[in-house]
């Protein structure tokens, strides 16, 4: 295995407001509260430590002995899931939406990354025990962003009308996705695992949050993962308090908005990935999940005929608090709330939006993670490798805009300089020349050298564009095998992460693939990686 290592913002797929994050602007600091560092960790535990009560700990070790009843666990999650009622015991964690066959590969780095850490965690703070979680998103209703996945450039999808939590859906209609899975990854060993894979998790378990479970324990159960489902009783009870705030006080939206505004005022480059509403949680029923709506001292389910009273919608709550799910900018909050956690691992969309949230963990006294990037890579193959070797790349070569990428490796390659910077230099040289001629005989000619300037500056510009294109056309050859590669590693001019399915590395690499992953990424490096296979 062979490692390159790429700063993110060197690779044109971050934006300004993670890169500066990464690089510690101190114009960022306000909006975090430690940053990812394995010494920051050691007033992060005291913290957490402080805030979470023991009751909490009883509660959710409960709810992690039933949700597990029926599955298959490793000795590692059971040792896991009893520690947790410890007090020197912490989580990690991650959260993902419930993607069909985990959907992009970054699910694999976001969990992989969760595990390392914990081991880092461990070797660092040897008297505390720290336990990787993945947190999966059931109550999320975004059925279209999880009902497919990429393979072999063709995409197989679940075809179902849907309605409310994903989580709950019924695996009924997974069997079609099935033969077409089958019949794409053909039957050799390798094959035939991930076929098994894929019947055993969604055509043998009834609800989709089953099926996600038994997947992602069977691919992470060894290394100790623990996988939380949110929607649950017992810790919505744990909640239930900062529900009730959010209902009525809408601290978040005064909150967050505010945060908005800061951050936007440290550079207005930065884009806002979330904004906050009045009440920050919606109705969940069977089949049901809509927005909570406050109006004229009466509480609505958007899109129904249910309402409530103040007084009706607190009974309601205290009597069914599982009907009351948490939407983007409040789930991180309840996260916090009911685990004993540390960080948050994810990627820079889900950074972006956590940035935005410090004040409103700060009002309601909850500690604020500390925010992890997860980690980020490139799998190159032994065969792709040789392409670029023979392209005469580098790996920072891959990641230029396609045309970019082109036009240099011509200007490289070609027997011409298609390169005019030196022949515009000399016209301006000129120009000023003309300038200070104009400004001794007679000023009203300025303008008049200022057109000739631009008109003879976009001329050599017209031309050096036509050169370039006519050797494109004489290296054609180049262009293709270039372009080619680049599709095939950057699948719709994206990052692999992002399209890739981890059925397409697995077939290649079988059971060789995890173990690969885990030897390779580093959630501490914060760097991207090109990792040669």
């Amino acid at each position: 295995m062979k490692v390159d290592c790429i700063p993110f913002k060197n690779t044109g797929y971050f934006s300004s407001l993670i890169s500066d994050y990464l690089d510690e602007n101190k114009k960022l600091k306000p909006f975090y509260n430690r940053f990812p560092k394995i010494e920051e960790f050691r007033a992060q535990i005291e913290e957490k430590s402080n805030s979470y009560p023991q009751t909490s700990r009883k509660t959710l070790n409960q709810v992690l002995q039933e949700q597990y009843q029926g599955v298959k666990a490793s000795k590692s999650t059971l040792s896991n899931i009893s520690a947790l009622s410890q007090s020197e015991t912490f989580t990690v964690a991650t959260g993902h939406q419930l993607n069909i066959f985990t959907g992009p590969l970054y699910f694999l780095y976001k969990i992989i990354s969760t595990i390392n850490l914990a081991k880092a965690l461990k070797k660092a703070y040897p008297r505390n025990t720290f336990v990787p979680v993945y947190w999966m998103a059931t109550e999320d209703h975004d059925f279209d962003e999880i009902n497919y996945f990429n393979l072999h450039n063709k995409k197989l999808q679940w075809n179902r009308d849907s309605s409310g939590a994903v989580g709950r859906l019924s695996t009924k209609g997974l069997e079609a996705v099935f033969d077409t899975f089958s019949k794409e990854v053909g039957h050799n060993t390798k094959a035939e695992t991930l076929k098994n894979l894929f019947k055993k998790a969604y055509l043998e378990h009834n609800s989709l949050s089953e099926a996600t479970r038994y997947l992602a324990n069977s691919l992470f159960g060894e290394y100790g993962l623990v996988i939380v489902d949110g929607d649950d009783l017992k810790l919505k009870n744990l909640f239930a308090p900062y529900i009730k705030n959010d209902i009525l006080e809408n601290q978040s939206f005064t909150k967050v908005n505010e945060t908005i505004a800061a951050l936007e005022s440290v550079s207005p480059s930065y884009n806002i990935q979330v904004n906050p509403r009045e009440i920050n949680h919606f109705y969940l029923k069977d089949g049901l999940r809509e927005r909570l709506l406050e109006k004229e001292d009466l509480f609505y389910v958007n899109n129904t005929d249910i309402k409530f009273t103040k007084d009706e919608i607190m009974m309601e709550l205290d009597t069914h608090p599982e009907r009351f799910s948490p939407n983007v900018v409040t789930r991180p909050i309840y996260q916090e709330v009911v685990l004993p956690n540390l960080c948050y691992i994810g990627g820079g969309g889900e950074l972006a939006y956590w940035l935005e949230l410090k004040s409103s963990f700060d009002a309601i006294k909850v500690p604020f993670p500390i925010l992890l990037l997860r980690n980020s890579a490139l799998m190159i193959s032994e065969k792709e490798n040789k392409k670029i070797k023979k392209l005469d790349l580098i790996p920072t070569d891959l990641f230029l805009k396609q045309n970019s990428l082109i036009n240099k490796r011509i200007r490289e390659i070609s027997n011409i300089d298609i390169d005019f910077s030196s022949q515009r230099e000399h016209l301006s040289n000129q120009f000023e020349a003309l300038y200070l001629l104009a400004e001794e005989t007679d000023k009203s000619f300025l303008g008049a050298v200022k057109a000739q300037e631009v008109k003879q500056l976009n001329g050599l510009n017209h031309l050096e564009k036509r050169l370039l294109k006519a050797q494109k056309l004489k290296l054609k050859d180049q262009v293709v095998r270039l372009t080619a590669l680049q599709n095939q590693l950057f699948p719709n001019q994206s990052l692999q992460e992002r399209s890739l399915n981890f059925s397409e590395l697995y077939l290649e690499l079988g059971d060789k693939l995890i173990p690969f992953l885990l030897n390779a990424l580093n959630p501490l490096k914060q760097e991207f990686l090109v990792l040669k296979y």
